[in-house]
């Protein structure tokens, strides 16, 4: 009897408390949009004749009451409606859509005394739902059970039946992939103070160790690795298929649901993710069920299947979708203002960074950011066994900005504080999670290879072929006296005189640097030329087989010495009918593959442990280019030469950029000391799900996303509650 009243009196505060907080918010909204009134001429809330305060109070509250229904009503509809409009634009439409909810309010109210232009509502809009987002956060600050109360509501609207027989729950893992972010980057990050988070999960519950990459450092490569235990025949990011014309690209959804097809046929098995599983923001699935952000999925019909149906949950609440709209506003301003400031300190290595890339950045580190974060927060309190969820933020900065730096020191410390967020959610959860965090690979810095020697890889590749060069190729610096030490072998010296010829060549009058060429026979066939930051591939389209180096000499006897002993080159791969394949180096270094080794002193040591082993592989891929082609890396600055247009790399070898991190609880068995390529990584992550049961054990199969996504922010400081 006791216990029933203490019951029923705990319903009654609850909704006492919860009945105070519409109150104030609903008063603070009057308030605001008075204030707003009477700053802005465009926004009246007054009849024409005028009105006392009081009946203009009046107005202002059925203004703001009215405004408030319609944000939680209508807006989860509209926004639904709005699945079919690309991510960007939706959160770009944000301000609009919520100042087309004002002018209904307004035109709601009685008498006709709400007004206001449509530019004067959007304002209005957004500072509104500003405010009223800020008083929820203050409230909750104030009342110590409010944060928590509102995890657990959440948690108890989704979480699955507990086990009969009152057994425990088996944990659950969390894998969050900090995109891009290397081994040294992540330490230096830690001892400097920016990941304060992370710095203590290495304190206590977690440790740390690098692995090493495949040839093919990039995403594209290490996530089907991860997720789906193989990325074989993925030499690069893009490359091109000469048995189906195809030009494969990792981040095209047609080639993404391509490779993932390759992936489950060799394999025979979904992924890691098969059982009750979350995929958040990858390139592939891992054969989860519950999905969002997910590119290889993105090409599906339906809804439910839709890589951008994982922005309801987010945007569906108005207060997140402005929040998230100011934020994107703030990083555009920010990425504009830190490109004028690199341009005015004239600081080198530097790209461009104009024309979309400012709004691209503030989507990767700010909406792509929230809703991941979201939909993770989402999984945990739905007690799903395994979620691996990418956060692509550094990643995109570090692109234009360099791996080291200002820019990419604010980034990863805002990616702590995602994953502080995450952290409290776990403490709330059904269930209980163990966090792995880890990388797909890192990034080298160094300039690009055409600003630092005036020709693009496309171009020395047309050069060394005796096709038409661009105008601006005659200025190349390739040849001045800085570049030939070491040596005048006859070999350089025949390659510096092709460049040379080639120079008086018909000019290509537009200089462009198109992917493909067709053919127009077979001595007069553009080659493909592709980068991958800074590995090259380059494929005759008009020779259906992988040519080999005697072929390539008879159709072009210029082209391998010109890229061999070119100082911005690193090494090539090329078939060999004499000796099967072969390595070529500067100064006639030629190794066949089968003899390679790291401690060799021969074209492939400077590139360190494994790079033999990981050139040997991919020299196996049915899709292997004519000719591969690896960047110089000098190990004394670490730097290395993009074939595009970035300063902080990745997709070949040298450097950082194969070097990722992984860092994972001491409750696992340890991974192997020498952790190298994707494809073991992924072989320790299935071997830990399975050490706690992983997705052989789930709590109950996935509630739906709608339904499980809990809509916190992500931009403010996380508010301690009684557990803290």
């Amino acid at each position: 009897m006791g216990d029933g009243r203490w019951r029923t009196a705990g319903r009654w505060r609850t909704a006492g408390s919860a009945l105070v907080r519409v109150v104030v918010l609903w008063a603070v909204s009057t308030l605001t949009m008075l204030a707003l009134a009477g700053l802005l001429p465009d926004f009246q809330l007054q009849s024409a004749d005028g009105d006392s305060i009081t009946r203009t109070a009046l107005t202002a509250a059925w203004g703001a009451g009215a405004f408030g229904l319609l944000g939680a009503l209508v807006w989860p509809v509209v926004v639904r409606a709005l699945l079919l409009v690309p991510a960007l634009v939706l959160g770009l439409l944000v301000f609009f859509l919520n100042g087309s909810l004002l002018l209904i309010a307004l035109w709601l109210i009685p008498d006709g005394r709400g007004a206001a232009d449509p530019e004067t509502a959007v304002v209005v809009a957004a500072v509104m739902s500003a405010v009223a987002s800020a008083t929820s956060t203050a409230l909750a600050v104030r009342d110590d059970d409010a944060y928590r109360r509102r995890l657990y509501r959440l948690a108890d609207r989704t979480r699955p039946r507990a086990p009969s027989g009152g057994a425990q729950p088996v944990p659950g893992t969390l894998f969050l992939q900090l995109d891009g972010v290397g081994h040294r980057v992540l330490r230096d990050a830690v001892a400097d103070g920016l990941m304060p988070t992370v710095a203590e999960w290495l304190d206590t519950t977690h440790r740390l160790t690098p692995w090493r990459t495949d040839w093919s450092s990039q995403t594209g490569a290490s996530q089907l690795g991860i997720l789906h235990g193989s990325n074989e025949d993925v030499p690069a990011f893009r490359w091109y298929e000469k048995d189906t014309g195809r030009l494969m690209v990792s981040n095209r959804p047609a080639s993404a649901v391509e490779l993932q097809r390759r992936a489950i046929e060799r394999t025979g098995d979904g992924g890691l993710l098969t059982v009750d599983g979350a995929s958040r923001g990858n390139l592939f699935s891992g054969g989860a069920d519950q999905l969002a952000l997910v590119l290889s999925m993105a090409a599906r019909r339906g809804r439910r299947n839709r890589s951008r149906a994982g922005y309801f949950a987010y945007f569906s609440d108005p207060a997140n979708a402005v929040r998230t709209a100011l934020s994107f506003v703030a990083e555009v301003a920010r990425e504009v203002a830190q490109s004028l400031r690199a341009r005015v300190r004239e600081e080198t290595p530097r790209v461009s960074r104009g024309g979309a890339y400012p709004f691209i950045r503030a989507f990767a580190t700010v909406v792509e950011r929230d809703v991941v974060v979201a939909a993770v927060i989402g999984d945990v309190l739905a007690g799903r066994t395994a979620v691996y969820a990418d956060l692509v933020a550094y990643d995109e900065v570090a692109h234009h900005s360099g791996p080291h730096g200002h820019d990419t020191d604010r980034v990863l410390a805002r990616l702590d504080r995602s994953l502080a967020l995450i952290a409290k959610v776990v403490e709330h959860a059904p269930r209980p999670y163990r966090i792995v965090l880890l990388s797909d690979h890192g990034q080298s810095p160094g300039e690009t290879f055409e600003s630092a020697y005036g020709l693009t890889l496309r171009d020395l590749v047309r050069v060394g072929c005796g096709l038409p060069v661009p105008r601006r190729v005659r200025r190349t610096p390739w040849g001045h006296p800085r570049t030939e030490s070491g040596g005048g072998s006859e070999a350089r010296d025949a390659a510096r005189d092709a460049l040379r010829s080639a120079l008086h060549r018909p000019v290509d009058e537009d200089g462009g640097e198109g992917e493909v060429r067709e053919a127009e026979g077979p001595d007069k066939a553009g080659p493909v030329v592709l980068a991958s930051g800074n590995l090259g591939l380059i494929s005759f389209p008009g020779v259906p087989h992988r040519m080999t180096r005697e072929e390539i000499d008879r159709r072009h006897p210029a082209l391998l010495r010109t890229l061999a002993h070119h100082p911005g080159i690193g090494f090539l791969l090329v078939a060999s009918a004499e000796h099967g394949s072969v390595v070529l180096g500067r100064d006639g270094a030629e190794v066949p593959v089968a003899e390679l080794a790291d401690e060799a002193d021969g074209p492939l040591a400077v590139f360190g442990r494994g790079a033999a082993d990981a050139v040997r592989r991919t020299d196996g891929f049915p899709h292997v280019a004519d000719i591969m082609v690896n960047s110089m890396y000098d190990p004394a600055t670490g730097t290395v030469h993009a074939f595009e247009e970035q300063i902080g790399s990745h997709g070949g070898l040298g450097g950082e950029q194969t070097r990722p991190f992984l860092l994972w609880p001491v409750d696992f068995s340890p991974p192997p000391v020498d952790l190298a390529g994707a494809e073991q990584v992924h072989r320790v992550l299935r071997r830990w799900l399975w050490e706690c049961h992983g997705p052989q054990v789930p709590l109950e199969i996935s509630p739906s996303t709608r339904d499980a996504e809990a809509l916190l922010p992500v931009d403010g400081p996380v508010v301690p509650d009684k557990n803290a």
